[in-house]
């Protein structure tokens, strides 16, 4: 295993990566590789198996990224590119899937495929969620490097419509991640379809122990890389780590004061319930903040929408949900605030690693309830924090103010409402007219226009219409006179109102009716 630490700064150019490749990551700002694909790249290029071993944030995706596009765009002119899949990158949530495809696609952006017509490399992402067509039909046009998450990608392999067979390069990003989420049967299935002849990468944050056992298994003598020391904080050095003990009810408003903060810019806020990311992200929407929220109870397209508006500055707040964040990887925040404690030490890492990347500061924010304050001293133990117990904490406290850079006159609101981030999906239940807060509609006894009052067995007549076409009841106490001396009428009469109680006359008229 190399455990190192770069101390240089090359470019790409002289890590041997292509023109192409370099000037299409020039044009982005990426001139110097980050640790991990300093290490990475010379064993990757010359073919070798690779595990990656490093933290969130420390630029994973073109250590991979990098060497996959070089590599099958080499010119081999035994296997020219055909339309065929001829590279994988298995991923375990859709938000990462579009990420990767997306850096890919940059990197790849003065490529062809060579293959005779000079067409563009294509770079197609396939994750669940979404409509098959779509992605069945970008497999049929050419698909040169698929991007998938490993419960679509199966499908379509059992489904014919994705060949496995030609592929000369495989990665799994994100390893631990995926046998977290339960996905290692399926990586095993697809691992199954591929040809033994390739090139195998693994990416991971941790290395658990079938992590290790997948390794050995389906990679050829790897050289295991880590980017720093194994002993160096398990959190962002560059992260700027700060914990209140809150009231529940104080939360919204002490979130109003952080977002004020100078300097703040792309912020994310983490609760443990979908219910709760809905409403922290209504209420803030309220006091007129740009919030998106993604969570569980949102569609594909709704959070995709929501992350994209994220991406492009148009909403600087958005409000997520563990495991909906999961794969989200924007490297410009600022802040992270945890609106509730996370479950353990291990997420509270995952959390605060989205801001602090890339060599930029960040600021971590974790609001800790009472009933919380158990869990965050195990995760304050487990981390060598040194904050066991948290100052308590209101949204007028003053060290809040000075700690956070918070400006003296900062509110509870920065302007008019906005508009809410879109709800989540309705039910059932909803779908048919009880949504929360709406009563159902109570049944009206005429039933509408589908149930016609009789009278006797024959429709009644001479009732005036309604403004809709319907019929309007008349009184009950004053019913048209039969035609005949037929007692129809009489006995319906009884029937209905021995329902509502009888009356001594009605039991006297009904024993004289059975006696004749």
């Amino acid at each position: 295993m190399t455990a190192l630490k770069s101390t240089t700064e090359p470019t790409f150019a002289k890590l041997g990566v292509r023109d192409e490749i370099t000037r299409a990551l020039s044009e982005k700002g990426i001139d110097h590789p980050f640790a991990i694909q300093e290490l990475t790249l010379p064993l990757a290029l010359a073919g070798e198996d690779v595990i990656g071993q490093a933290r969130t944030g420390m630029g994973k995706t073109f250590a991979f990224g990098v060497p996959l596009l070089q590599r099958i765009t080499a010119g081999d002119a035994a296997r020219p590119l055909s339309g065929a899949p001829r590279a994988l990158v298995v991923v375990p949530t859709r938000e990462l899937c579009l990420q990767v495809t997306g850096d890919l696609a940059t990197a790849a952006k003065y490529l062809t495929a060579g293959d005779g017509v000079q067409r563009p490399l294509s770079v197609v992402s396939i994750y669940g969620g979404r409509a098959y067509e779509p992605q069945i039909e970008a497999l049929q046009n050419g698909a040169d490097v698929v991007v998938g998450t490993p419960g679509r990608l199966l499908d379509l392999c059992q489904q014919g419509h994705l060949q496995l067979g030609g592929l000369s390069m495989l990665v799994l990003d994100e390893a631990d991640e995926m046998l977290d989420l339960g996905f290692l049967p399926d990586i095993e299935r697809i691992l199954r379809q591929i040809p033994l002849d390739r090139q195998s990468m693994l990416f991971s944050a941790t290395m658990p122990d079938p992590i290790i056992t997948l390794a050995r298994t389906f990679m050829d003598q790897p050289t295991h890389i880590r980017a720093e020391s194994p002993h160096s904080l398990a959190v962002h050095d560059t992260t700027e780590q700060f914990v209140y003990r809150a009231h529940a009810l104080d939360k919204v408003e002490l979130v109003s004061r952080i977002l004020q903060a100078r300097d703040r810019g792309a912020t994310m806020v983490f609760t443990r319930t979908k219910r709760t990311a809905q409403k922290v992200a209504d209420e803030l929407a309220e006091r007129g903040f740009a919030v998106g929220a993604v969570h569980g109870d949102l569609g594909q397209i709704a959070r995709e929408k929501a992350l994209k508006a994220f991406r492009s500055g148009d909403v600087d707040v958005l409000v997520a949900t563990d495991v909906a964040a999961r794969g989200i990887d924007i490297d410009d925040v600022t802040h992270v605030i945890n609106y509730q404690c996370p479950e353990d030490d291990k997420m509270y890492v995952h959390r605060i690693g989205r801001t602090g990347r890339a060599g930029r500061t960040g600021v971590a924010v974790t609001l800790v309830d009472w009933d919380e304050l158990e869990r965050w001293t195990m995760i304050d133990k487990a981390l060598g924090l040194g904050s066991p117990d948290p100052a308590e904490t209101y949204s007028s406290s003053p060290h809040l103010y000075a700690e956070l850079a918070i400006p003296a006159d900062a509110g509870g609101k920065v302007g008019a409402a906005r508009k809410s981030p879109v709800k989540r999906r309705s039910t059932a239940a909803e779908k048919a007219g009880n949504s929360p807060g709406n009563s159902p509609k109570p049944r009206t006894r005429s039933g509408g226009a589908r149930r016609r009052r009789t009278r006797g067995g024959q429709p009644a007549t001479g009732h005036p219409a309604g403004a809709n076409g319907t019929n309007i009841e008349a009184p009950a106490e004053a019913p048209s006179a039969p035609a005949s001396g037929e007692p129809g009428p009489a006995r319906r009469r009884r029937r209905r109102q021995r329902g509502g109680g009888g009356n001594a006359q009605d039991s006297g008229a009904k024993l004289a009716a059975q006696t004749n």
